[in-house]
């Protein structure tokens, strides 16, 4: 009969082993042995759970001095990221990259509309003159979205406070009625100084729209807005700048001279971060762009990339990078290693980066491959401070485009910036330039692939479709609630803890073989229906 030891010594028993059970990260990562990993390569081992999914605080860092309280970013893709998307994702804890496939004016202007979506104190707004007409206030809501706008003597910043107009005053009105006609002048003001605080309690109190903060002598300084307090009890997890208590606002640029001006009118806009826009990020270009702007712009945050090795990080750590994109040829849409023989499995390629920059206090974004929650915590148990996603976020009713119909299932196009139809963009239409002279627009994608002086375009991408996701404010939730319930089976509180523990040995991992996938996959069934999560 055998003998067993006594069950209330198994946890000093377990003392015995030499090590934990599973793999260290670094036996994981291990190319000689294992080769180049993806996300589906590998899985982490359950932990101990003593605390409820609730408690896991999945904030981490960007860039060096941002941090997110969700660790999403949607891809600067013209089929993922415009004013929609980058306004949603802000509200719901991430933040949108809006691309650089436009005119400037227009990129622009979708970081304007970012910006002035959710305000502390709204430290430039639109002011009007008595003299305006009420047509003014009703473009200005077309564009902009809001029409509580106040009316100075001179109609500046700074100028004597006269009034406030707002819809309903120019509601059935004739438009080319003067604002001194239909502007309310029974105004509940804050002094200069006053505490946000302090300002949101004469706002709820006064039941009024909108509270202008003025001076000794009157004159406005500022605004601030009850729909923002509406806006901070529906979306605790906002991102927002601490000092201006506005949304982040990310865009991407390229290295070309035009670049550079472009940058300009975004900075001009209020931008906060700046991602760099490259397929192969360790270029002269690049390197050359960042000290550029850490000299012109040293506020600004600066993502370069895109690298996947410690050859590549180390060139862009040293020019000024404040973060790094990592991916090349991983998302779904991409086919950059199998065209151009180029890149490096997502997994291990985040695992190398991160490893390397994150001593110098440089975070990672895992950008591409990511398909569920399971890769986002994978990516961020790696390394990444947070996952960039196209393919998971396009045909969301945010992403740009309309819907249609595609054997039977409702769908949007979703396209590789590396595909021909995104490189043939404004192919042939004429902008106009000093000297009444034109020419051919310049195309965001061919320079992210360094294709614009080639004759033949070699693409990198393929196009597209994606089945209707409903909206990313209900999918995003439903991300950051996954990603919680996945931190919590493995036992750790944080995105912080998890990495100490992958640091440390304590969080281990499993390789994956071929039919071990299979095995957690859906199988054996005749027929199933896959859905992900309910409200």
């Amino acid at each position: 009969m055998p003998t067993y030891l006594d069950p209330k010594s198994a946890l000093e028993h377990l003392k015995s082993y030499n090590e934990p059970d599973g793999l260290s990260v670094e036996d994981l990562m291990n190319n000689r042995v294992h080769g180049g990993l993806t996300y589906n390569d590998f899985l982490l081992l359950p932990g101990r759970i003593d605390f409820p999914a609730s408690d896991v605080l999945t904030e981490s860092k960007i860039t060096r001095n941002v941090v997110l309280k969700t660790p999403f970013m949607s891809s600067p893709m013209d089929t993922v990221t415009e004013t929609d998307m980058a306004i949603s994702m802000a509200l719901l804890g991430g933040i949108g990259v809006i691309h650089h496939n436009q005119p400037a004016e227009e990129q622009a202007a979708m970081v304007r509309a970012v910006k002035r979506h959710e305000n502390g104190f709204i430290t430039d707004p639109v002011v009007l003159s008595p003299t305006h007409l009420a047509e003014d206030v009703l473009d200005i809501k077309a564009r902009l979205g809001f029409c509580g706008i106040p009316i100075t003597d001179n109609g500046l910043l700074g100028g004597k406070l006269v009034g406030i107009v707002t819809a309903r005053d120019v509601q059935f009105r004739d438009p080319s009625t003067p604002l001194s006609q239909v502007m309310t002048t029974d105004l509940v003001t804050a002094p200069q100084n006053i505490t946000l605080s302090e300002a949101n309690n004469i706002l709820r109190d006064s039941k009024k729209g909108k509270l202008p903060i003025v001076d000794s002598e009157g004159r406005l300084v500022s605004l601030l807005a009850r729909s923002d307090l509406l806006k901070n009890q529906s979306y605790p997890l906002a991102s927002k700048n601490p000092e201006s208590k506005q949304l982040y606002a990310a865009a991407a640029v390229g290295t070309r001279p035009s670049d550079r001006d472009r940058l300009s009118l975004l900075v001009e806009s209020g931008l906060d971060i700046v991602i760099l826009d490259s397929s192969q990020g360790n270029s002269i270009y690049q390197s050359e762009m960042i000290q550029w702007i850490k000299k012109t712009y040293p506020q600004l945050e600066v993502i370069a990339g895109n690298v996947v090795n410690r050859e590549q990080a180390a060139s862009l750590i040293a020019a000024g990078a404040d973060g790094l994109r990592v991916g090349m040829g991983s998302g779904s849409i991409c086919i950059t290693q199998e065209v151009m023989a180029v890149g490096r499995p997502q997994a291990t390629a985040v695992y190398r980066v991160a490893e390397f920059s994150n001593k110098f206090g440089v975070p990672v974004i895992a950008d591409g491959g990511i398909g569920n929650v399971g890769h986002i915590v994978k990516a961020l148990s790696l390394g990444a401070g947070a996952v960039m996603m196209g393919g998971l976020l396009a045909g969301t009713e945010e992403a740009p485009g309309e819907y249609f119909y595609h054997e039977g299932k409702r769908v949007k196009a979703y396209r590789g910036m590396g595909s021909l139809e995104a490189m043939e963009q404004g192919k042939g239409a004429p902008s106009a330039t000093k000297g009444n002279r034109s020419k051919t627009l310049e195309n965001a994608a061919t320079s992210r692939y360094f294709s614009e002086s080639s004759a033949i375009k070699v693409a990198q991408g393929v196009s597209g479709d994606v089945q209707d996701k409903g909206s990313v404010k209900a999918f995003l939730p439903y991300l950051h609630v996954g990603v919680q319930h996945s931190l919590q089976d493995v036992g750790v509180r944080s995105v912080a803890e998890l990495q100490q523990g992958v640091r440390e040995k304590s969080v281990r991992f499993e390789l994956r073989t071929a039919s071990a996938q299979v095995e957690g996959g859906v199988h054996g069934l005749n027929s199933y229906k896959k859905r992900l999560f309910s409200t």
